[in-house]
């Protein structure tokens, strides 16, 4: 196998090749938890503060606020772990896409005419195919950078399969 310094974009243990593709997320699901907690203490003491004083609806309306807010922090906290692990270990390509929390995973047999290009289905996402299974890949990757993953994949799978460059 390669080493290290040729795969730019890949995590390299051994014979392990794993392309890690994540979102960029700028606060993770437990600082939101934490920042949402601070905003109910604050607008909850608000609005208790103006149901003493009478004005009981305030309080109603500080209830409703927290509600779309943490509806829309939920939301995007489901999404913000969304990854695909894509790595090469010996004769086998594994898949894995996390949305949502939800897991896919799917195996290639490098042996068996496994194909990675861009794909022109999907918005230029990157194709795995072989075997009769496809998967896009690359949700998480900038478009521009998708090119010189797609290289580096081949040049990892054909290395992995013994196939020549130029084939």
């Amino acid at each position: 196998m390669k080493t290290s310094a040729e795969f730019r974009l890949a995590r390299v243990d051994g014979q392990c090749l794993a392309w890690h593709l994540k979102r960029n997320c700028s606060i993770t699901p437990v600082q939101l938890a934490m920042l949402y907690g601070s905003l109910c203490a604050v607008s909850l003491s608000i609005g208790l503060f103006f149901w003493w004083q009478g004005a009981w609806f305030v309080f109603g309306f500080a209830g409703l606020e927290l509600l779309a807010v943490g509806t829309a922090f939920l939301v995007y906290a489901r999404h913000a772990a969304d990854r695909e692990t894509v790595s090469l270990d010996g004769g086998t390509l594994v898949v894995e896409r996390e949305a949502g929390g939800r897991v896919e995973r799917m195996e290639f047999g490098c042996a068996w005419g496994v194909s990675i290009a861009p794909s022109a289905r999907r918005g230029g996402l990157i194709e795995i195919a072989g075997q009769g299974k496809r998967v896009d890949v690359g949700r998480h990757v900038r478009p521009e950078a998708r090119p010189a993953l797609v290289r580096e994949m081949t040049v990892a799978l054909r290395a992995a399969s013994g196939t020549a460059p130029g084939r």
